[in-house]
This record gives structure tokens, C-alpha cells and sequence, in this order.
């Protein structure tokens, strides 16, 4: 008998790689019992990324969110981990040092065990503060190798940024194969790579989209990995995760100690994921992100972004064929406009560089990628329009880009007066939480329990305020009965 692999339900990231929201509170409690009931996970990734926002996006407090949804596991003996994005903490932008610190202490007071940390350029240097807040938070300290298949994105360039990151202190290491496109003899040969410098916990993270990732699976079982993220029914393949039951079976088969899985219990979370999904969730997923597409492995575009990608192309398609109808053009069916931006990426990412396709840098990449697109249909020329935030990823204020920048680029660069940054990203965002701890007590509003509202605040300053207002609730209840009219 090989040795024993357990499994992590992904929960958060099944919504998020499937649309815009999260369940709520309340459902996220009822589902609680029945997935500690399956008896097969020694993990749940309970919260992280854009969990937070979703939360607030609700207008509903995503403290409470936290606390009563890790409780139950933490009852059951079952771990809780998250994701954050190192120096952009929970969301999409930079965050200060000591909104970072004070981030990994309200997690663990909340009842978050894991702290799985990655950083969207695999700049090292963004990364390892946070094994040192974690540790000190009394957090494990799980750090990531963002995955992608690129000329610079080799086996020794991922065992190197590994032996980096125990060398600082991480505690496991997660494989995060974000878009499905690790390649799955490539991926065996970084687990072994990693347990050649330090046996500690290895844990896989993949989609399905392109389709290589039940190989991928067996690759790294077989290499020497200790946990397996899994979705389930009916969030599991598209641009998800590959399915529980399919894992346990492939991996029994091979020769693994495997849990068992209670199936009437599992039969209650599917049924529960369905009532969640005919409630209201299932208004912002499209049918599209249940399939599966090799097609993506060209772009390498992440399962996670596949959910608001489609969203996009809706109103750009708009603009594209407002466009064209002026001039009496054939109009642009959606599919024509995803095959052009698939293909767009694929140009676009060497030329700035090779970062990993991971938020918040895949969603530049497409960004700058749809932009190309609809400058070149309205007969204009590529990087026209470039968002501030992109040209930082360019200019490196938020880390070291893997590849190198294409010369008309640094052209560009130097022809606007734009200085390119060398020095420690964090640098360039001070500490603010003395601001808001002002702000807050100007408006009256309490700090928190283990001053999580003022994190929350901190990390989130738009949406906490639209929360605290009520502005988010009444918009979110709107946008809700909108799409029910419309369905």
C-alpha cells in the first residue's frame, strides 16, 4: 500500500471559479454539518480571497462570515485554510505593512488555521513577510509556486523558488496549478524536487479546465504529495476542480490509503449546493465555466477569472458591434470575440513579461489583452490604453516580472516619463492603519473584536463604507431581482 493522501474541499474557490458570489452566511452554516459529516476531508478552504468582498458586496459583515463558518470544522478536528495575495493581502491592490500583519492575527482569532500565500509575479520578496506575520499570528505558513507553462517557467526555476521559501520558514508548500496548465510530468518532478530539499506537506491545487489535471493528480500522488484540493458536484470540472469522487477512485485504484466518503452525506451537500445555486447563486454562473476547454491552454487564463471573463465579453462585445453597425460592418459573434482575446493573451503575455496568470496579473493580462482587441477593431493600434495599475506590474512597483519586457514597451515607458522601480515593492505603500483607526473613530464605528473591523475597513475601504451605509445591501437585493426578471 502507497502512502495515505487526504483531501481538501475547496469550497470558496468552487463559487469563485464558477461566478461572482459566495453563499452566504447562513447557507455556508447549513452546509457546515453535512460536509463534516462525509467524514473524507482533513482540510476545507473555508474563506480568502475574494471572500471578504463577497461578503460585503452582500452588505453583510464577512468578521461574522469567518467566525461562524470555521467554527463547526474547528469543532470536528478539521482544518480551515485560506488564500491571500501576499503583498496585495484580500484584494486586488497593494496593502500596507501593518494592515498585512494585522491581517494574519484577525484571521487566526477568527478561526482561519492556514494562511496559503502566494504572490502573482512569484516575487519571493512579497511572500516572505508573510511567513513571519502568519508564525506570529500562530498560523501555518503554507506558500505557493503559482503554476504556468512558459519558456522562463521551468522545474528548476519552481524547486529554486521552493528551497527559497523553506529557507525562510514555510511550513508546506502548495503546488497552486491556478489555470490547469501544469503539465503533469513537469508538476511530478517539482513535488520530488521539493521533498529532495525538505520533506514537509506538499499540497495540489488545480482546475480542470484544460484538462491535464486528473494526470497531474497522479503524477504528484506518485511524486510524494500530502494533500489534493477537490470540488464537487455540481461545481466540480469547467473551469472548477476535478470531481471528489473521481480523485478517491483514481487514487484508490492506484494504490493510495484513501478516506472513505459517507455518500448520503455527500448526496446532502449536492443537494445543498443546488439549492444554493437555484436561490440565487446560479444567476451570476455561467453555463459556459461547467465545460471544459483545451483551448485554454494556449491563453493559460485561470478557472478562477473564467467566471467574470464572460461577463466582460457581454458588455465589450456591445461596444465592439455599436461600433461597426455606425460603419455598416458584419457584426462580431461572442465566440469570434473570445477566440480573439484567447489569441490577444497569448501575444500580449511574453511581451510583458511571463507573470504568472494569476489574480490580480491574469486579470491585467486580459485586460490589456481585451483592450488590444477593440482598439484593433475600431482600427486603431495595440497598447493604446494601459490602466495605471497595469503599467505598475510593467514598471515592477509590484515585484520583479519573471520575463523580460518587450522593447517597445520600455519605448513606451520612457516616451510618457514612466520610471521603472527596482527596489522592495513594499516600499511603496506606507502603514495606514493609524488613518483609518482615525476615520473610524470620527464615524463612530467600533474597531471590533480583535479589531476586525478595522482590518476589514483597512483592507476594503470602498465596500466597507457602501457596507456600513447600506448602499450595498439595497444594490446587491436590486442587481438579484434585475436578473430574475430577466431569467
Amino acid at each position: 500500500m502507497k502512502k495515505e493522501i487526504k483531501f481538501s474541499l475547496v469550497f470558496r474557490d468552487m463559487w469563485q471559479s464558477a461566478g461572482k458570489y459566495v453563499p452566504r452566511v447562513d447557507q455556508l452554516v447549513k452546509v457546515a454539518p453535512a460536509i463534516i459529516e462525509m467524514g473524507c476531508f482533513a482540510r476545507v478552504e473555508t474563506n480568502g480571497g475574494g471572500f471578504e468582498q463577497v461578503n460585503l458586496l452582500f452588505g453583510e459583515n464577512p468578521n461574522k462570515a469567518v467566525r461562524e463558518w470555521t467554527k463547526p470544522f474547528h469543532e470536528a478536528g478539521i482544518q480551515t485554510h485560506m488564500l491571500d495575495r501576499a503583498l496585495n493581502g484580500l484584494r486586488m491592490s497593494p496593502v500596507p505593512a501593518d494592515v498585512r500583519r494585522l491581517f494574519y492575527k484577525v484571521k487566526k482569532a477568527q478561526g482561519t488555521d492556514i494562511t496559503r500565500t502566494f504572490c502573482g509575479l512569484n516575487d519571493t520578496r512579497n511572500i516572505i513577510p508573510s511567513i513571519g506575520y502568519a508564525k506570529e499570528a500562530g498560523m501555518i505558513s503554507q506558500c505557493s509556486l503559482c503554476i504556468t507553462f512558459s519558456p522562463v517557467h521551468t522545474v528548476e526555476y519552481y524547486v529554486n523558488m521552493a528551497k527559497t521559501l523553506i529557507e525562510a520558514g514555510a511550513d508546506e508548500i502548495c503546488i497552486k496549478d491556478m489555470a490547469g496548465i501544469g503539465r503533469p510530468v513537469s508538476l511530478g518532478k517539482i513535488v520530488a524536487g521539493i521533498k529532495a530539499i525538505k520533506d514537509i506537506p506538499v499540497q495540489y491545487h488545480s482546475h480542470a479546465g484544460p484538462g491535464f489535471n486528473m494526470a497531474s493528480i497522479l503524477e504528484v500522488c506518485e511524486a510524494g504529495c500530502d494533500y489534493i484540493d477537490v470540488g464537487m458536484e455540481p461545481l466540480s470540472w469547467g473551469t472548477g476542480h476535478a470531481d471528489l469522487l473521481s480523485v478517491q477512485a483514481m487514487l484508490k485504484d492506484a494504490g493510495f490509503q484513501v478516506p472513505e466518503i459517507n455518500m448520503e452525506a455527500y448526496m446532502k451537500v449536492r443537494a445543498l449546493i443546488q439549492e444554493f445555486m437555484d436561490d440565487f447563486l446560479g444567476l451570476y454562473i455561467s453555463p459556459r465555466n461547467r465545460l471544459m476547454n483545451s483551448l485554454l491552454i494556449g491563453p493559460g487564463l485561470p478557472g478562477g477569472m473564467m467566471g467574470s471573463l464572460m461577463a466582460d465579453l457581454e458588455s465589450n462585445l456591445e461596444s465592439i458591434n455599436k461600433y461597426k453597425a455606425k460603419r455598416n460592418l458584419p457584426f462580431m459573434k461572442q465566440d469570434e470575440l473570445l477566440i480573439k482575446l484567447f489569441n490577444e493573451v497569448a501575444y500580449v503575455w511574453p511581451r510583458v513579461g511571463y507573470p504568472p496568470l494569476v489574480t490580480p496579473f491574469s486579470q491585467y493580462v486580459k485586460n490589456l489583452a481585451m483592450m488590444n482587441v477593440i482598439a484593433m477593431e475600431k482600427g486603431k493600434e495595440r497598447w493604446g490604453m494601459i490602466a495605471d495599475d497595469i503599467w505598475d506590474m510593467l514598471l515592477g512597483k509590484a515585484g520583479k516580472l519573471p520575463g523580460e519586457l518587450a522593447p517597445e514597451l520600455i519605448e513606451k515607458a520612457e516616451r510618457e516619463g514612466r520610471k521603472f522601480f527596482t527596489g522592495n515593492p513594499q516600499d511603496n505603500y506606507p502603514d495606514a492603519l493609524d488613518k483609518y483607526r482615525k476615520m473610524m473613530k470620527e464615524n463612530k464605528w467600533e474597531l471590533g473584536e480583535d479589531d476586525e473591523e478595522l482590518f476589514e475597513y483597512a483592507m476594503h475601504p470602498a465596500q466597507y463604507e457602501a457596507y456600513k451605509s447600506g448602499k450595498a445591501k439595497q444594490d446587491f437585493l436590486a442587481d438579484v431581482e434585475k436578473r430574475r426578471a430577466e431569467r
